[in-house]
């Protein structure tokens, strides 16, 4: 009578021996430069990605005045328009915005002066949107 605890049998000895001597290759390594693309520009500053407004979604920019509570914003549009905005859950839950930060907002069809935040720029992105002049 055989114990679950006993060595395994010949039989089973041959197969694990056979799984257990076959060459595994080391995992790939990952190449550092996939695409020819760095994170450094030639010039050696880094690179920034940054999401711009899509116009023809009714976005654009604005930055962020006074926090009001409630996950709502008073915020100066790119239009001139000073809005409420209120924070979307998405945004609520993954970043903090504060009062002078850039922000993409969508204005409600049926209220002008309410909208959506949909996005908070980097203080790097920021900076590279007023570099290349679209602030």
């Amino acid at each position: 009578m055989s114990s679950v605890f006993e060595k395994p049998s010949s039989s089973l000895k041959s197969i694990n021996n056979i799984q257990g001597d076959a060459a595994i290759p080391p995992p790939a390594k990952k190449p550092e430069n996939p695409a020819g693309t760095s994170d450094f520009n030639p010039d050696g500053t880094p690179v920034v990605r940054v999401r711009l407004p899509k116009k023809r979604l009714n976005e654009q920019f604005a930055i962020a005045e006074l926090m009001m509570g409630a996950n709502h914003i008073r915020v100066r549009c790119e239009d001139g328009v000073e809005r409420m905005g209120r924070i979307k859950g998405k945004i609520k839950k993954r970043s903090w915005i504060r009062e002078g930060d850039i922000v993409i907002i969508v204005p409600w069809s049926f209220q002008d002066e309410k909208c959506d935040i949909l996005y908070r720029y980097l203080p790097p992105q920021a900076d590279w949107l007023r570099k290349n002049n679209y602030l």
